[in-house]
Formats: C-alpha cells, structure tokens, sequence
C-alpha cells in the first residue's frame, strides 16, 4: 500500500495516519475545513514526536513520517490511493455519502475501508460500485499503542480484498489481526458494549458509586481499567452509537442503550474529551 487514505482527522483518524506512515506509506488525510485540517497536522506532528522522548522512534525517523503525510481539503486528490480508510463519526448516513464519493473518485483497483465500530460494513459497502472491495478495519484508540485490528469481511467482500488488508495491518504495521462476521459490534464491542451499559445502569440506580464499581472490576477480575473510566476514556457518544447499532441488529434488551448515557450524551458530557463524563478531567 503505496498510498494510503484516510477520511478524517479525528483521534482515530490520526493515529491511523501516523502509524500508516511510519510504516513507509504515504498517507493522505482528509478534512472538511483548514481549521480542521491544521488541528489534524498538529495532532499527527505531536504524536509522532513524542515517541521521541519515550525512545520508540528516532529524530530521523520522526522527521520522515511527518513529512510522508499531507492534509488536503479535496476528496478527488484521492484518486491514486491504493488504500482508504474511513474514520468518520459513527454516523451511517454519513459514511454511506463518503463511499459513495469514493467509488466514483479512487481508482478501479483501490479498496475501501471503513474503521466503523458497530454498524455492519455491508450497509455501508453497498453504496458503491465495487461491494467486493469494501471490508472493515477496525482500529482501537489508542491507535499507535492498541495493537489489535478487527478485519471485517462481508458476504460479498473478495478474499484478495481481505487478505491484503490483513497483510498489511499484520506484517506492515505490526498489528494483531482477527477476522470478525459483519455483524454490529464484530468481536470486541460485541461483548464490551454490554457489559459497559450493564455498569451504567448499576451506576444509574444507586446500587454502587462510580469508583466503586471501577476499582470492583478493577481489583475483582484484573482489569486495568473500570467500566465507567474506560466510557470516558471511549467517548460517550461512541459508546451510545455502538450500543444503539446493536439494538437495532439484535433487539437484545441488554444491548439497549441506558437513559443516563443518552442523557449524558445530550448534556454534551462525553468523557475525556469535554472534561465530563462520569468523572471530571477539568
């Protein structure tokens, strides 16, 4: 994979481009507005610098991810990428509209991929001209440092598409892969996002406070992150669109969404990222 793509800028978005690119890609990344796009160089820049300081990348091999990526405004400069990655909100009419976009744009040979979390990649590949070249890859945050990757092959997705993709994820980025069903929530979410809405509603009803259904899991089975800590560390809003995809799909009532994350969602308290969630990070 030559050139690869990436749609967003986003947390996902970025670090998808940066370990793309150091891996020796070239990497294209799109926004949708320059104050976007220069917030999206300057998180990529950032975090490829800091390796620095930790020991994990060089001056020199820093230097020469950085340059390897560009932000451009321009969806038709993705003509020539062998490889696009969608990482778009969790929004299925939104990202059935960019792969539409993309069909008609990226050369016949190039595949698209979409780092969706939950909503099965068959909705989204049938928006385009080329369904056997559209599978999922699912990326976990932190992207430089999760090293798995969700490889997610619909009914009509070609095993070449698949096996590419797998290949590069495993031997070009270093990542551990797993080959998943196109059903919402593939292998993780499919059994984390229940057990996050499980904790919420315990939270919800007064049975336990947040730090103590944390530091229970915690201290209980070994986990190294409480359920109500990782929502926050997740982002809110991703957790409720996960767990309403698949709700839709399965109609399981502990699947569905709990009213406290709808609420919380709505009161813009969505973790880490705003400062709020069910703790605070003022």
């Amino acid at each position: 994979m030559n050139l690869v793509g990436v749609i967003g800028g986003g947390t996902m978005g970025a670090g998808i481009a940066e370990v793309c690119a150091k891996a020796g890609s070239d990497v294209l990344v799109l926004e949708t507005k320059q104050e976007f796009a220069d917030a999206a160089r300057s998180r990529i820049e950032k975090s490829i610098t800091k390796g620095i300081s930790r020991g994990k990348i060089t001056q020199e091999e820093a230097d020469a991810a950085i340059v390897r990526v560009r932000v451009t405004l321009d969806i038709e400069e993705f003509a020539d990428c062998d490889l696009v990655i969608e990482a778009a909100p969790e929004i299925e009419s939104l990202k059935a509209e960019i792969f539409g976009k993309l069909d008609k744009i990226v050369k016949p040979s190039g595949i698209l991929a979409t780092n969706t979390s939950s909503i099965p990649v068959i909705k989204i590949a049938k928006c385009t001209q080329r369904p056997q070249q559209v599978v999922g890859v699912h990326f976990f945050n932190p992207v430089p440092v999760m090293p798995l990757v969700e490889i997610i092959s619909t009914l009509v997705t070609s095993e070449e598409t698949a096996a590419a993709v797998t290949e590069y994820a495993k031997n070009t980025l270093g990542k551990t892969t797993v080959q998943a069903g196109d059903r919402s929530g593939f292998i993780v979410n499919a059994l984390l996002i229940p057990y996050l809405c499980s904790a919420i509603r315990m939270f919800e009803s007064g049975y336990a406070t947040a730090e103590d259904i944390d530091n229970a899991m915690k201290g209980g089975c070994g986990y190294p992150m409480g359920p109500l800590t990782l929502c926050d560390t997740v982002g809110l809003d991703v957790a409720l669109a996960a767990a309403q995809s698949m709700y839709d799909e399965f109609g399981e009532p502990h699947m569905a969404p709990p009213p406290l994350l709808r609420r919380m969602v709505d009161a813009g308290h969505l973790g880490r990222k705003t400062g709020q969630g069910f703790y605070s990070y003022q």
